[in-house]
């Protein structure tokens, strides 16, 4: 056997790992799922999951982080080509508020990752995956002369702020649909409150 594939079959158990797990979580939540069924849905030993990971809460952190990456590369994907900054903002807005209505990611990213992980790491992951694109657009947008010239990298905190928070409206609302339609339109006015005037 090469020492090629090992690499390779490391990763592939660990991606068995992730895959069972982000199922599992999706469906029952955190707290209704157990490693023995994580391992048993992956098809690997309990031995195979203490490699690669500490603990089931570390287990939760490689699934939010996929998760999070994926959101990220969805945005990316619709905001391409947007030869406007304030578009791209908007459009970029709206993608993420769609992501924020997907099944899994409402159970995994905003109904137990906050818990799980705590606000203070929870923001820490999302910033992280985010804040790189929305300070580019902010600093696009002002390069411009659309929006008023202010600190970008605060100005970005700022908005991943009130995107985060929106996220968790739509989470804990009754009517997620409704609340969705209200916290876009609040964003987007709060955007076009940055506009140069």
């Amino acid at each position: 056997m090469s020492t090629a594939s090992r690499p390779d079959r490391g990763e592939a158990t660990r991606d068995a790992l992730v895959a069972a797990a982000r199922a599992l979580f999706a469906e029952h939540g955190y707290a209704g799922v157990g490693t023995e069924e994580v391992v048993r849905r992956a098809g690997v030993t309990r031995g195979a999951l203490y490699h690669h990971f500490r603990d089931k809460q570390d287990l939760f952190r490689a699934v939010f982080e996929q998760t999070e990456a994926e959101i990220m590369q969805t945005i990316i994907a619709r905001v391409e080509g947007i030869g406007d900054p304030m578009e791209e903002l908007a459009t970029g807005v709206r993608a993420f508020l769609d992501a924020c209505g997907d099944p899994t990611l409402m159970q995994i990213g905003l109904r137990d990752a906050p818990g799980v992980l705590g606000w203070e790491e929870w923001r820490e992951i999302g910033n992280r995956h985010g804040l790189g694109l929305v300070t580019g657009a902010l600093g696009w947008a002002m390069d411009e002369g659309q929006i008023v010239r202010a600190d970008v990298r605060t100005l970005a905190h700022l908005l991943l702020a009130a995107l985060a928070e929106a996220s968790l409206l739509i989470a804990s609302a009754d009517d997620p649909a409704a609340a969705r339609v209200e916290v876009e339109r609040t964003l987007l006015a709060l955007l076009d409150g940055l506009r140069q005037r």
